[in-house]
């Protein structure tokens, strides 16, 4: 006689469901830690894009012929304000680059750009990428020549276009401490630091504003690489 429990009349009922698979609940343990995997990355991916990189596509062709509209760049943000002459950046101009009646965010708004500046997400702002030619404490000019020179010394060019001087205005300025003088490579159509020399501040770009250091251009993909100097 074999020992065991004999079957109730419900056990011998079929059931209205079908069986579970034996491997379904470890399948589904599976697809949840891929899922947990995956938003971790992607979480991580997030903070590097705010904290390290981040991508921005060239609004203009005010730096042609370097760098021309559509231009997708990649940004180093962590060396932001190590910044060298000639080095091409990114810039907030939202408090630099002033028009009568801007007037800065305040209530919500404020509060949101203050979490997006630690964030790394630029919200309400104006985003510039322009050249870096003096560095504070230079003497920045261009004379009637067309030539630009730094403290006293021509300085060469070989990033502008064939012909192209380094303005057609002359003007003569000393970079203060903190912060950078800028221009677009494409000298005829830049709204860069000399369009604000007569503003307050000069059109002088603070280096706490400096978002990043272009580190090279990643499309379209048969220009990919680092950008001339």
């Amino acid at each position: 006689m074999t020992e065991g429990v004999e079957p109730s009349a419900e056990d011998s009922t079929p059931s209205a469901y079908p069986p579970r698979a034996a491997g379904s609940g470890r399948r589904l343990r599976r697809r949840r830690r891929w899922l947990i995997g995956a938003l971790a990355v992607l979480a991580a991916v997030a903070v590097l894009h705010g904290l390290v990189l981040e991508t921005f596509t060239v609004p203009s062709g005010s730096m042609q012929p370097t760098l021309w509209r559509g231009d997708r760049i990649l940004v180093d943000k962590v060396h932001a304000h190590d910044v060298a002459r000639d080095d091409v950046i990114v810039f907030d101009a939202t408090d630099v680059f002033t028009h009568p009646g801007d007037v800065p965010p305040s209530g919500l708004a404020g509060l949101l750009r203050s979490v997006g500046d630690v964030l790394g997400i630029h919200l309400g702002e104006t985003l510039y990428v322009k050249r870096v030619i003096g560095l504070p404490g230079d003497t920045v000019a261009v004379g009637h020549d067309g030539r630009l020179r730094i403290n006293g010394t021509v300085r060469a060019e070989p990033f502008l276009a064939k012909g192209m001087t380094a303005s057609n205005e002359p003007f003569s300025v000393r970079v203060p401490a903190g912060h950078v003088f800028v221009m677009g490579d494409n000298r005829v159509a830049s709204d860069d630091s000399r369009s604000h020399l007569g503003d307050p501040g000069g059109g002088m770009v603070p280096v706490d504003d400096i978002v990043g250091k272009v580190v090279l251009r990643y499309w379209p993909l048969g220009s990919w690489g680092r950008l001339p100097t």
